[in-house]
């Protein structure tokens, strides 16, 4: 394993997040066992996904980051003066620096559900830009975010890097572009990160790599588990797996258990079979015209699409359509 681990003892389940208690312990009732990949995000998971981005087979980062020094004067002109910039899962914002720099944005606001690495982010960013205000908002961006009293105000533009909506199917896709439409606000636009259908000697690596980065990060999230829910998982007795899945475009990743067990979680048993796996990831890849097709059923439309020279990933930049013509 890539980290060592301390005894810790087990959170009180008044100490857990309601909504990560019910995400886990629904999920692993299920026939096919399933946890939704926004519980990777704790400070160890989020500290793995910083190094994954490091990563020489994961592309997106590097692609992504190449796209907004490229055309961040571009952005600049088509964005106007005087918006303030909202990061829905703001991470560690490694990519934001090229876009305060291009935009010059009135105020920066970082939104992430991992409270302590976002403070953490949040106060390098002010630092290195001291003339942007910036106001961290720790939350669900899944959920309508209330912003900062003096930026709700504000024409804005929302950033969502990294293909991240590609963590969800179609319909919480849609969903969550109508929630940040609805967090933006009138007037708003929106810079999306898309990643593009490619071959699966591409994909899969990208989300296996040979350092074990990956494996250790989908891993984190049962010790997470039993850190926060009191489980008795082994963690041990899993392996990670990413498999390309054709019929929706997606790679999946998965725990695999390597051996029968039963195991607990905040008391209540549950048992797996040799091969039995928890379905932690999606990760879906867009055409063009699926992006555009997303896009708009959120209640977007695309101003500008922006591509590298091989066609791995799309930077679009879109506004939000008139509330009449919303569907």
């Amino acid at each position: 394993m890539l980290l060592e681990r301390d005894t810790v003892a087990p959170a009180a389940p008044s100490d857990a997040d309601p909504a990560f208690r019910a995400d886990v312990l629904n999920g692993l009732v299920d026939r096919r066992k399933a946890i939704p990949a926004r519980w990777f995000y704790d400070k160890a998971g989020s500290e793995l996904f910083e190094r994954i981005t490091d990563l020489p087979e994961y592309y997106p980062t590097r692609v992504e980051t190449g796209l907004l020094k490229a055309y961040g004067g571009e952005i600049a002109a088509m964005v106007g003066k005087g918006r303030a910039i909202v990061e829905f899962g703001s991470g560690s914002s490694a990519k934001t620096p090229h876009l305060l720099r291009a935009i010059k944005p009135a105020a920066y606001v970082p939104i992430d559900i991992s409270g302590e690495f976002l403070r953490e982010s949040a106060a390098a960013l002010a630092a290195d830009f001291p003339e942007i205000a910036v106001a961290p908002v720790e939350g669900d961006f899944m959920k309508p975010i209330q912003l900062p009293q003096g930026i709700a105000a504000m024409p804005k533009l929302g950033f969502f890097p990294g293909s991240t909506i590609g963590n969800m199917i179609a319909r919480s896709s849609v969903d969550l572009l109508r929630t940040m439409r609805e967090s933006l606000g009138t007037g708003a636009m929106l810079l999306i990160g898309m990643d593009r259908v490619k071959g699966e000697d591409i994909l899969v690596p990208a989300y296996d790599d040979a350092a074990g980065v990956t494996a250790a990060f989908n891993l984190n999230l049962l010790y997470r588990i039993n850190r926060e829910l009191g489980g008795t998982i082994p963690v041990d007795a899993f392996r990670h797996r990413a498999v390309w899945n054709d019929l929706y475009a997606r790679v999946e990743m998965h725990l695999e258990a390597t051996r029968d067990l039963d195991f607990s979680v905040e008391g209540r048993t549950f048992a797996m079979r040799a091969g039995e796996t928890i379905h932690t990831e999606n990760s879906h890849k867009y055409g063009p015209r699926d992006a555009r097709l997303l896009l708009r059923a959120g209640g977007w439309s695309v101003r500008r699409e922006w591509t590298d020279a091989d066609g791995m990933f799309a930077l679009i930049l879109a506004e939000a359509r008139p509330e009449r013509f919303a569907p």
